[in-house]
């Protein structure tokens, strides 16, 4: 009998015990909603613009973007441009002037959101100014940042990004050459209705 009451509560004391453990759930942590903010040296334009305008015109460009969530990247972008513009073989002129540009990115791929590799695919939009004339634009981009090395809590990148460029604020046709605005927009380059650009930048994240 002894015997059978020790059977009884032993059989009692494993169902607690099972249910117990079945009710215990473990719950992953949370993925942080912040991953780090990186600055980015454009190296790219500095040694492109020079180039196609025949030393004529220089750009320099500085970046941020901020890691959320593993897969989108606000961005900021800041620079300044300027030199001898020319319009046809007749007139030549001096431009300088600072730009902006806003916008962000998202890392399309799904698989290992927590690679620091990313590729780019986003949005700007974008202003630049030159004496009393603001111009505006849309860009569609398309890119990749690499980490490089790695330094306790601080990172290299390196990377480029490739721009499709749409002008908002377009000339009226007819005007005279006293009317016309100036033909080079900081930060878009040759005033005409769709350019292009391509940036190689160097970057450290924190």
């Amino acid at each position: 009998m002894r015997l059978k009451i020790h059977w009884v509560i032993g059989l009692l004391l494993l169902c607690v015990s099972a249910g117990a453990a079945d009710s215990t759930t473990v719950t992953a942590p949370k993925a942080s909603i912040y991953q780090g903010m990186t600055i980015k040296l454009d190296i790219g334009s500095a040694a492109i613009t020079p180039a196609i305008s025949k030393g004529q015109l220089q750009q320099y460009e500085l970046a941020m973007n901020w890691r959320l969530k593993d897969r989108f990247y606000p961005t900021l972008e800041l620079g300044y441009a300027g030199g001898r513009a020319h319009r046809g073989d007749s007139i030549s002129y001096n431009a300088h002037g600072g730009f902006v540009r806003v916008g962000c990115d998202i890392n399309p791929l799904k698989k290992h959101p927590d690679s620091p590799h990313a590729l780019l695919v986003g949005i700007r939009v974008g202003t630049g100014v030159q004496a009393k004339k603001t111009d505006c634009w849309g860009e569609i981009v398309l890119g990749c940042q690499v980490e490089i090395a790695k330094v306790r809590n601080t990172a290299f990148y390196m990377g480029w990004m490739g721009r499709l460029k749409i002008l908002f604020t377009r000339e009226k046709e007819g005007l005279l050459a006293s009317e016309m605005a100036p033909i080079y927009i900081p930060g878009f380059g040759d005033r005409s209705n769709v350019g292009w650009g391509v940036s190689y930048h160097l970057g450290w994240k924190f």
